[in-house]
């Protein structure tokens, strides 16, 4: 198994509800270690570089506009097989069909506020954590 990084974002209705303490925790219980965090409030070019992979899709527009209604906690986890870990970790992305015990079943709310974003590839995690984070903020 190798040891990998991946980008974990705690999103608005969770950071709302003030449970950004519960979703890590459920990270750093499944063996991934925080090595960066931040709390920012993502203006609209923020959020749409971010999800561009999504510009065609019908959600793209309502996706930024929800990703940019309140402050977010973005953060590189790392650990083995950090990016399935941290999915496995997150669940199904709909809350109803998301395994008991993941962070999307227990504190996800529907589709679209499902609290938790994770990179879903080594690939993209490189590219989410090099447009959120520098070399000297990867403090692990």
């Amino acid at each position: 198994m190798a040891t990998e990084r991946t980008l974990s974002i705690i999103k608005p209705d969770a950071t709302e509800r003030n449970i950004t303490g519960k979703i890590i925790t459920k990270l750093e219980d499944a063996g991934l270690r925080v090595i960066a965090s931040k709390r920012v409030w993502w203006k609209k070019k923020d959020a749409k570089e971010f999800y561009e992979v999504h510009k065609e899709r019908p959600f793209y527009e309502e996706l930024v506009a929800y990703m940019t209604s309140g402050p977010i906690v973005i953060q590189v986890l790392e650990g083995e097989n950090a990016v399935a870990k941290n999915r496995e970790v997150m669940g199904a992305t709909n809350p109803v069909d998301a395994e008991p015990g993941t962070i999307r079943k227990e504190l996800g709310v529907n589709i679209e506020r499902n609290s938790v974003h994770g990179s879903d590839s080594v690939e993209n995690a490189k590219k989410e954590i090099d447009m959120c984070f520098s070399n000297k903020e990867l403090v692990g």
